[in-house]
């Protein structure tokens, strides 16, 4: 039983939709003030986990024979026959029909959109081009950049200027982690026939410059909350001193493309979100 609940947590890439619930409670957070409406946030949290969870079982159903051909990927629980294709099917559906459901009639119906064009624009966009073209990397930045605007649209039932600016924070953080990810991983992703940046031709330099532009773009974007006024000073000054660390740790990379580099950059910014979390939280109690 309990190796099953593990496979299912993998399959699910629990993990993942960790960091959509911290980008989500981000965005309700900053869009009800400070004071939140504790019932409509556990469904707006409960229906984006469920539906992350089951993007994540549906893109593994996609990528099964490509994750065969990967070192990193092959001992997946699809790839490695641990569970059958239909299972997954079954589960993917149930997970975002429910998530979806929930979003809907318990939130409101902007939320259920921005959710379902989330799971739309993964799947049926960024997933296929992913063998088809690098861009993926930065057509994937858009539905991986929604989840806190959802969470704001969930708490002001509105589509404005601060869904927009979470937005932009979360789009252009996350080039520096996944071109940093692509480049540790460039010889596996060839192999499973991924286009990634790092792979084509002047690729490594390419992938340098959007790292840098992107990382260096983040600094007057993550105080656009402060311009907006719905943070305030300690907000900015953190964001700024936070999003210039995340800068720097892209400066070794830049000088040296090498593994160990690509891994601080990687590493770093996984800190990035729980940390502007606790920036916020403190703002709107100074």
């Amino acid at each position: 039983m309990i190796d099953m609940i593990k496979k299912i947590i993998e399959l699910t890439k629990v993990r993942i939709s960790f960091l959509v619930l911290i980008t989500t409670f981000l965005g309700f957070y900053l869009g009800s003030r400070g004071s939140m409406n504790i019932e409509l946030l556990f469904y707006t949290l409960l229906g984006s986990w469920f539906s992350s969870m089951g993007s994540s079982v549906f893109n593994n159903v996609l990528e099964i024979e490509f994750d065969r051909l990967m070192k990193r990927t092959r001992n997946r629980v699809l790839p490695s026959n641990q569970f059958s294709k239909s299972f997954a099917i079954i589960l993917g559906f149930i997970l975002c029909f429910s998530g979806l459901i929930i979003l809907l009639y318990k939130v409101n119906f902007l939320t259920f959109l921005l959710s379902l064009i989330t799971i739309l624009s993964y799947l049926l966009i960024y997933t296929p081009l992913k063998r088809v073209s690098w861009t993926n990397t930065m057509i994937g930045a858009i539905p991986g950049a929604l989840p806190p605007a959802g969470g704001w649209v969930a708490a002001t039932n509105s589509l404005d200027w601060g869904a927009l600016a979470l937005f932009l924070i979360l789009f252009f953080w996350q080039h520096p982690h996944f071109y940093s990810l692509a480049y540790i991983y460039r010889k596996d992703y060839e192999s499973g026939g991924f286009k990634m940046l790092s792979s084509t031709e002047n690729g490594i330099k390419r992938t340098v410059r959007h790292i840098f532009i992107h990382a260096l773009l983040l600094i007057p974007i993550s105080t656009l909350p402060f311009f907006l006024g719905f943070s305030g000073r300690f907000y900015l000054v953190g964001a700024y001193l936070l999003s210039n660390i995340y800068m720097l740790t892209c400066l070794p990379f830049i000088i040296d493309q090498s593994n160990e580099n690509a891994r601080l950059i990687f590493r770093t910014s996984i800190y990035y979100f729980p940390l502007l979390l606790i920036l916020i939280f403190a703002d709107l109690r100074v």
